[in-house]
């Protein structure tokens, strides 16, 4: 028994308490970081996506309020000039502005989907952040191999 190693308990566990207290900080403060990053994202999104959300929404229903009126008084005039009977021209008329409210639409579908694209930083940021705890997690504890010169 006097031949054997005494160990201090106390500053091992300290030592693996310690560097678990510094690695649950790091977590944290990365999260807090992230959670800034996402919300200025946010804030810029929302800033490049009220005009255009605007702009559809009003483009929207004006083209609403007035389709039915115009369809119709489309449909009049095809049906006098072409002789067209009334149920045909309204859906000669109709094929059209349905194709015209389409083109609208995907114009404006992709300049909104255009103005997401802020949230590319928090994503990035988010996987290094992530990669880096994975990292810190599989390697803590072992020794680092040395270098060969």
């Amino acid at each position: 028994m006097a031949d054997q190693t005494t160990m201090s308990t106390t500053n091992g566990n300290e030592g693996v308490v310690g560097r678990l207290t510094g690695f649950g900080n790091d977590v944290f403060t990365l999260g807090e970081l992230q959670a800034k990053l996402a919300a200025a994202d946010l804030k810029e999104c929302v800033d490049h996506a009220v005009t255009p959300l605007i702009a559809v929404v009003i483009g929207f229903a004006i083209f609403l309020a007035a389709l039915p009126v115009a369809m119709l008084g489309a449909a009049d005039v095809l049906a006098r000039a072409a002789g067209l009977t009334p149920g045909a021209a309204m859906l000669i008329t109709a094929a059209v502005g349905l194709a015209v409210a389409g083109g609208i639409l995907f114009v404006f579908a992709r300049r909104f989907t255009q103005s997401l694209q802020s949230f590319r930083r928090s994503r990035e940021e988010l996987v290094r952040n992530l990669s880096w705890i994975r990292t810190v997690v599989v390697y803590s504890g072992r020794d680092v191999p040395k270098r060969k010169a």
